[in-house]
């Protein structure tokens, strides 16, 4: 604008001697308008630095404000900065601990399932011991059982037979001959003077007898062993011919009764034993004539077979 109104001064001093008044008032008129348009152009351009000045200031205040938030975000920063790394040299020191404590952790579980594991076999070998166990107890409960049912059987069948040959030899009883049970066994006991001389080692009439009826009641029991043994008393044998000692003596009878035993031919010989016990297994002692003569005696112990409690015992 100011150009344009320099330019118009120009123009009207070059043409003021060559216009009309018509002109000039003319370009006066523009000239005045231009001249009112530059003062309103100098007030604009006055309030507009106004202006300017008053936004600068602004800037600058907001300008300090902002200079003085970033120093407190800078020093809030370097707080946070500080902080964080206290927290991350925290963290890597527990991160650090917390690694070695896992891996002793792990190395201890290691170690505690191995135990366990360990414990774990002992404890499965010690459940199939104590299975075999129960189980070998058990058999054994079994076979004991199964052993006092045949012993049982074996008491009754022996009872049986004591009865059987006390009612076969009941003539005999009481003229030193006795018939007993005990330990499983049946004893019958036959005093000499039932059955020999003084001195002799056959038997007489009366002990023959006696032989036979017990020969009867063993023919029917083939599963009873029969051990016949010959007892003296400890006078020293003075007698003549074959006999040693009372040894030699108590041999002989006992033979005797063998002799007279398998005449019966239902009597197994294999069942019979003969032993001679001379004056070594009294039953009494020898002080006195009484003594003497029980303990001059023939023996005939009757024990059941045991053939089937060896085979469970074994």
């Amino acid at each position: 604008m100011l150009k344009r109104f320099l330019f118009g001064i120009a123009l009207i001093s070059l043409m003021t001697s060559c216009v009309s008044s018509k002109i000039y008032e003319d370009l006066q008129s523009k000239y005045d308008l231009l001249k009112e348009e530059n003062k309103s152009l100098l007030s604009q351009l006055n309030e507009g630095t106004n202006e300017n000045s008053y936004s600068i200031k602004n800037l600058q205040n907001e300008l300090e404000i902002l200079k003085a938030e970033k120093s407190r975000s800078a020093m809030n920063l370097a707080a946070s900065k500080s902080s964080y790394d206290r927290l991350k040299d925290s963290y890597d020191a527990l991160d650090a601990n917390s690694s070695s404590k896992l891996t002793e952790n792990l190395a201890l579980n290691r170690t505690l399932l191995r135990k366990l594991e360990e414990k774990e076999k002992a404890l499965a070998t010690e459940i199939a011991r104590l299975a075999q166990l129960q189980q070998d107890i058990e058999e054994r409960s079994r076979r004991v059982e199964e052993l006092e049912g045949i012993i049982s059987a074996k008491d009754a069948q022996m009872t049986a037979l004591k009865n059987a040959i006390s009612a076969a030899l009941t003539n005999f009883e009481g003229n030193g001959l006795t018939v007993e049970q005990r330990d499983g066994k049946v004893y019958v006991s036959m005093e000499n003077k039932l059955l020999f001389e003084s001195g002799s080692w056959t038997v007489n009439t009366r002990g023959r007898e006696a032989v036979i009826q017990l020969g009867n009641v063993l023919a029917k029991n083939p599963e009873i062993a029969v051990l016949i043994e010959g007892h003296t008393d400890n006078v020293v044998y003075s007698g003549n011919g074959n006999i040693k000692n009372n040894w030699d003596l108590s041999t002989k009878r006992a033979t005797s009764i063998v002799s007279i035993l398998t005449e019966n031919t239902k009597i197994l010989k294999e069942n019979l034993t003969a032993a001679g016990r001379g004056e070594f297994a009294p039953i009494i002692a020898n002080s006195t004539s009484e003594g003497r003569s029980k303990n001059r005696r023939i023996e005939v112990i009757l024990t059941p077979k045991l053939d089937e409690i060896s085979k469970l015992l074994n």
